[in-house]
């Protein structure tokens, strides 16, 4: 009879491929530490250019990158977009081969993938299974993920930002921690979409209307009148002053109920309708003014950026 040690197992074939794949993939990871020393995971995108998680990004300044070969750098921020959580940041050039990133369009549930991170200890890896493969969606900030990944595998907070890598040990997308502590990938066809516009324009344009928006019930017949399915709308509880809301003729106290012919039910609707794609064009909202119905056509505008 053979011995584990004269003939190794399939196992051993196994693990020492994950292992392999880390090797792989370490010199394209990083450290990313804060101001306040928390840490997490970046990956080079491009020569001098790092991906990380943008949730998990402490601040826009005092950045210091941990390269693999242990040296610490300075890195700057080139942008950073919430609704996709990702931010980019530049340091110090280092001669890297081209990875490209890889095609999740064949990724389907039960797929392994390994999740791969670096701390200040190491490398870091999870071998877990794709538990839900999805298409397109929109994050709770409004931004489009170009597919819905999550994973089966536990994630520790330093290695948010990292890797997930499939059985070729191509780049998936990059690992972050979703709601109640759930793995998600934002896949290799987003990243690659947002950070070149992070590049090329330091941020992710969103639309805007210049309105500050809280829920409300309608009542009922009204609502009726109307031709709402459900008794509820959008109250205009402020207006910017410079915003295109104002230039449209909107006013506090308005009740917004309709997006050209489709209800507004939500706050998190109108996000999701602001998305890059909005910029510049025109649209008529329905609204209810002193109970009665109105309309208005309104051009959304760039949200402006936030003041230094």
């Amino acid at each position: 009879m053979s011995t584990p040690s004269s003939n190794p197992s399939s196992l051993d074939a196994i693990s020492d491929r994950i292992a392999n794949l880390c090797d792989g993939i370490a010199p394209r990871l990083v450290v990313v530490h804060g101001p306040r020393r928390r840490s997490s995971t970046g990956i080079i995108w491009r020569p001098g250019l790092v991906l990380t998680a943008e949730e998990a990004l402490e601040a826009d300044e005092d950045i210091l990158i941990t390269r693999p070969d242990g040296n610490q750098v300075a890195a700057s921020l080139v942008g950073r977009d919430p609704s996709t959580d990702i931010a980019l940041l530049r340091t110090e050039e280092q001669p890297i081969a081209n990875v490209p990133l890889a095609d999740t369009s064949g990724l389907r549930a039960g797929h392994l993938v390994l999740a791969a991170g670096r701390q200040s200890e190491g490398l870091c890896a999870a071998l877990g299974i794709v538990a839900l493969a999805g298409g397109p969606w929109r994050s709770l900030r409004g931004g489009h993920i170009d597919r819905r990944i999550h994973l089966d595998v536990k994630l520790d907070t330093r290695s948010e930002g990292g890797v997930a890598l499939d059985a070729n040990g191509q780049i998936l997308g990059m690992t972050v921690l979703g709601p109640r502590g759930r793995v998600l990938v934002i896949p290799s066809e987003t990243l690659e979409r947002v950070a070149q516009q992070l590049l090329t324009h330091g941020r992710i344009a969103r639309g805007y209307l210049g309105l500050g928006l809280q829920s409300v019930r309608i009542d009922r017949t009204i609502a009726d009148a109307a031709g709402l399915a459900e008794p509820k709308g959008l109250i205009v509880i402020s207006v910017d002053p410079n915003g295109p809301g104002q230039r449209a003729g909107i006013k506090q106290g308005d009740i917004l109920i309709r997006w050209d012919t489709d209800p507004l039910h939500s706050v998190r609707r109108v996000y999701t309708l602001l998305g890059p794609e909005s910029v510049g064009r025109s649209i008529t909202l329905g609204m209810l003014r002193g109970g009665e119905q109105i309309s208005c056509t309104i051009v959304i505008a760039e949200r402006p950026k936030p003041q230094e």
